[in-house]
């Protein structure tokens, strides 16, 4: 029998039993997806420029491609909030995969210019002396040659510099804009890989101490791994429980409004045990993500051993797209179970505040101390997470973006403080600072005092919003928690602070490279968002309260 009859038996036979109906062709709004599709043309772009550009040209090509991409995005996101989108036009787009609202928005266009002022840090190279003739970044000349091997030497000699880490960073981006904006649990763990997995890559690239570098990306991918396994785990659970990966089919079963239930989701739905472990497994993995106690086990150790560029970057981007999809997470698809998870994120909360300010005090490293200063600013933003208010959600968006610019500023300014092998990160390296380099020990004074949340820095307009939200939620006991650990974690800052102008400088010291305009427009921008946030914060309060509403 010849393969047409056979296929018109088939055809037949199934028209005969069951039409087929057609298949519709998935509706893509294209317009409102724009700030992610940009990001991930310039990376893909960007891929074939390692391929095809030649080697000399490809720094200046990739650096305008990414300048380019990452400022054309930031541009679709206000054309979008302006039209509406964050507010009376907001709306699930994506055949119900993206959501489209005031907060996605506003952490979108956060991350759109944290990257753009990161990217900066990423393209110096003017900090290290030059070699063999030519500038260098942070960067490894080869990643893939083994360090201290001759094929490294080589690569330096040659001049090779690892430029594929702009498309890397463009890879990171599309992934943090769509991690807060995820309304189904399967693009949301999509996201979580593309965000992840540049990262790990960029953690092992550092030009000096690459062995460090390497341990630091190793640990990150392996615990990452973990914390992907957790979250994926939880997914299965929650699809089980609920018969759907939409955040507002979940929300409905969980608080008993859903409608067509059919006889297998009775069964389900009378397990709470699949909601209750789905639901804690997948905040589990969201929180590694935001470096919270006792999930921050990586934090210290991937911060100090990345390159500088990278953990600045990392720091600021990767905490506000994992406390955005926190928040949808918990405001949208679980508030119908808000009375099992506030207690546990209270819980969350104290130690990762108190844990972080404490540990921090012990700490010689700079990058390090960072790192645990960073994970005491978590807890503050938790508190208010648990508020479970519209202010709630407001204050984490101004505290989130408030934050962002002082983390990245701090670390650029990490990059500038160098010897002989490198970034001095050493506190002991530090003393005398203000002596030495008053202007750049009076900018880091300044990032630190943001830290701290001292008055006339957005550190302290931050603070005040989130502790003023959760004390009007109901969570007092934890400002006061709040209000302690801060009060701990300004002792290291304000330790630094002394340690760079009231201590003699050591002869040997390090020195203070002179930074390109690059690296200067990062910190300049960094102490001027600290500045303005912290003493006229109006505006931006406002924006974030406009924001702050999630479409369900």
């Amino acid at each position: 029998m010849s393969a047409s009859a056979v296929h018109s038996l088939w055809t037949t036979a199934a028209t005969a039993a069951d039409p087929i109906t057609k298949i519709d062709a998935p509706k893509f709004e294209y317009g409102q997806m724009s700030p992610t599709l940009i990001v991930v043309g310039a990376a893909i772009v960007g891929v074939l420029v390692e391929a095809f550009v030649p080697r000399r040209t490809r720094y200046h090509a990739q650096m305008f491609v990414s300048v380019v991409a990452l400022a054309a995005a930031f541009a679709a996101v206000v054309a979008l909030a302006a039209d509406g989108y964050g507010t009376t036009k907001a709306r699930i787009a994506a055949m119900g995969a993206i959501a489209v609202d005031g907060p996605a928005l506003f952490l979108q266009g956060t991350i759109l210019l944290a990257a753009l002022v990161g990217l900066f840090t990423f393209a110096e190279r003017r900090l290290d002396p030059a070699a063999h003739g030519n500038r260098v970044d942070s960067f490894a000349a080869q990643a893939a040659s083994v360090p201290g091997s001759d094929s490294e030497k080589a690569a330096v000699r040659a001049g090779f510099t690892t430029t594929e880490v702009f498309p890397l960073l463009l890879f990171a981006v599309a992934g943090m804009l769509v991690f807060p904006a995820a309304n189904d649990l399967l693009t949301l763990f999509v996201a979580l890989e593309v965000l992840s997995l540049p990262l790990y890559l960029l953690c092992a690239l550092a030009r000096r101490k690459r062995l460090m570098s390497q341990e630091a990306a190793v640990k990150y991918f392996l615990l990452g791994a973990f914390a992907s396994a957790f979250t994926l785990f939880g997914i299965a659970l929650l699809y089980g429980y609920a018969g759907s990966m939409s955040y507002a089919r979940i929300a409905q079963v969980v608080d008993g409004s859903a409608i067509d239930i059919t006889p297998a989701l009775a069964d389900t739905m009378g397990n709470d045990a699949l909601l209750l472990v789905g639901a804690g497994l997948l905040v589990m993995g969201l929180l590694f993500k935001v470096g919270a106690v006792p999930f921050h086990m990586w934090t210290p150790d991937v911060y100090q051993g990345a390159p500088t560029p990278v953990t600045g970057f990392m720091a600021a981007a990767t905490k506000v797209a994992a406390f955005g999809a926190l928040l949808r997470i918990l405001y949208v698809v679980l508030p119908g179970l808000r009375w099992d998870w506030r207690p546990v994120m209270w819980g969350v909360a104290i130690v990762t505040m108190l844990g972080g300010a404490i540990v921090a005090i012990t700490q010689t490293d700079i990058k390090r101390l960072l790192a645990y200063s960073s994970i005491a600013h978590a807890g503050f933003i938790l508190a208010g997470v648990i508020a479970t208010t519209p202010d709630g959600v407001s204050s984490v968006l101004f505290y989130l973006a408030a934050y962002s610019f002082v983390t990245i500023g701090a670390f650029a300014v990490v990059t500038l403080v160098r010897d002989a092998g490198g970034e001095a990160t050493h506190l002991s390296e530090w003393a005398g600072l203000g002596r030495r380099s008053p202007l750049v020990a009076a900018v880091f004074a300044v990032f630190l005092l943001a830290f701290a949340g001292i008055p006339l820095t957005s550190g302290f307009t931050g603070k005040f919003a989130v502790f003023k939200a959760a004390a009007e939620g109901g969570a007092a006991p934890l400002v006061v928690v709040g209000v302690i650990s801060s009060a701990i974690a300004a002792f290291f800052y304000i330790r630094v602070i002394v340690l760079m102008f009231f201590s003699e400088p050591r002869p040997e010291g390090p020195t203070v490279a002179v930074p390109s305009p690059l690296t200067v427009t990062a910190i300049g921008v960094g102490v001027a968002v600290t500045l303005v946030l912290g003493v006229a914060p109006q505006y931006f309060l406002d924006l974030a309260g406009q924001a702050g509403v999630f479409v369900r």
